[in-house]
């Protein structure tokens, strides 16, 4: 790790000064930071990053581009957008979604003034490794007054013959009283299996009044290992409902947080988890009530195959003077194997008195009086144990925006189980 190659690529890249001071701050802070702290996971022998910084080569994958559909969106492969889609009325009302480059071309101001704010470089090594290191970046911007009827996807293709580690910033930026339905999917391209390391850092800032839901589907493969944070700030009254689905095949340790800072935001944060082969995750799930009457619930359902291990961390934070406030959280855990590990930890931290807060975790396997009653309607053990495990994560599937999105979801899990 060299200063010398982040100015060079800084330089290459015509960034501000203030992008290029940022980066080599992270980097001097890198040796001084802990790593994050997420509980019972043992990670920290991990490969993470190796220091290098660059673009990706030239691919020689083509995503098959007549199944993407017309709605506005994004597509890199590595470090290049090999695709931006957006219909003219939206770029009328003044809608960017484009590369971290361009954006500065356009709104460097904005930018300047938004980059960090929520995923901060002072948290801990592996975020300022991120800002150090990042080699491409993305930019949603929905200016203030904007109701975006039309699902909004990005899609980032990590090259499975390449070495070039994917780590990747993404920027969303939605306006006072904005709404729109965003939809973003990592995903592992080819049938490569070269050796790669992911450091991905999301950022949602929603305004006053806000509306965004937030859908993701990961599924990297199992020569990549993951580090992914997103985060979201909320503004007075602004709501981020988030449904995630952690579909890779690799090692990986992620960390969702919401931070309710203005009063009477919501968070809705759910999240589902397939563990299978040897594969270990560790999911922190925060939510920080900052604001009066804020509201912040968490709902994460994690099914194991094999020798997997997943664990699910709940945090709940009420600071004090979060007066109003309102703490859920609920981790529940599928083991379909003996040697398979688990944890489901919830943590619940309340520092005022006037407040609700509960939790919930469970680990256990599939009930057997559901099996019955199914395999009594006719159904084999392995379909009934499908339907099941359908029925226990389709609370998160079902707020996936797009049909062929959830069809795709399902299709992974019974491909998983398939494998058994």
């Amino acid at each position: 790790m060299t200063k010398e190659a982040i100015l060079d690529f800084s330089r290459l890249h015509a960034e501000p000064d203030w992008l290029r001071d940022r980066r080599l701050k992270a980097y001097d802070a890198i040796e001084t930071l802990a790593m994050p702290k997420i509980e019972r996971v043992k990670f920290h022998r991990w490969n993470l990053g190796d220091g290098r910084i660059s673009e990706s080569p030239v691919s020689s994958h083509v995503p098959d581009f007549t199944a993407l559909g017309d709605n506005p969106k994004l597509v890199q492969l590595g470090t290049r957008t090999i695709l931006e889609q957006m219909p003219s009325e939206l770029i009328d009302k003044g809608i960017l979604f484009t590369d971290l480059v361009t954006a500065l071309d356009t709104i460097p101001d904005v930018i300047e003034k938004a980059f960090g704010s929520a995923a901060g470089y002072t948290e801990d090594k592996l975020a300022a490794y991120h800002t150090a290191y990042f080699n491409s970046a993305v930019v949603l911007y929905i200016p203030d007054n904007v109701e975006v009827e039309e699902v909004i996807e990005g899609i980032f293709y990590q090259d499975s013959d390449s070495e070039t580690p994917f780590n990747k910033h993404i920027l969303l930026i939605v306006g006072k009283n904005s709404s729109i339905s965003y939809l973003e999917r990592f995903e592992s391209l080819g049938q490569g299996k070269v050796k790669a390391t992911a450091n991905i850092s999301v950022e949602v800032l929603a305004a006053d009044g806000a509306q965004v839901k937030f859908s993701a589907i990961d599924r990297l493969g199992d020569h990549v290992t993951t580090y992914i944070s997103r985060r979201g700030r909320h503004g007075r009254y602004a709501t981020i409902d988030w449904a995630l689905g952690i579909m890779n095949e690799g090692d990986v340790i992620a960390d969702f947080d919401s931070d309710l800072v203005g009063d009477g935001s919501h968070a809705n944060l759910k999240a589902v988890a397939v563990s299978s082969g040897r594969q270990v995750q560790g999911i922190d799930t925060r939510v920080t009530n900052y604001g009066c009457n804020s509201v912040g619930h968490i709902l994460q359902h994690g099914v194991i195959l094999e020798r997997g291990t997943l664990t699910f961390n709940g945090i709940g934070h009420i600071i004090k003077g979060a007066k109003g406030a309102d703490a859920q959280q609920e981790s529940r855990v599928l083991m379909l194997s003996d040697k398979a590990r688990s944890d489901a930890n919830p943590i619940l931290l309340i520092d005022e008195n006037d407040v609700t807060a509960g939790h919930a975790a469970s680990i256990g396997q599939v009930d057997p009086e559901d099996l019955y009653y199914l395999m009594s309607r006719g159904l084999d053990q392995k379909t009934a144990e499908q339907l099941v495990i359908r029925g226990f994560l389709g609370e998160v599937i079902t707020e996936i925006p797009i049909k062929a999105v959830r069809d795709e979801m399902i299709d992974v899990i019974d491909g998983k189980l398939e494998k058994r």
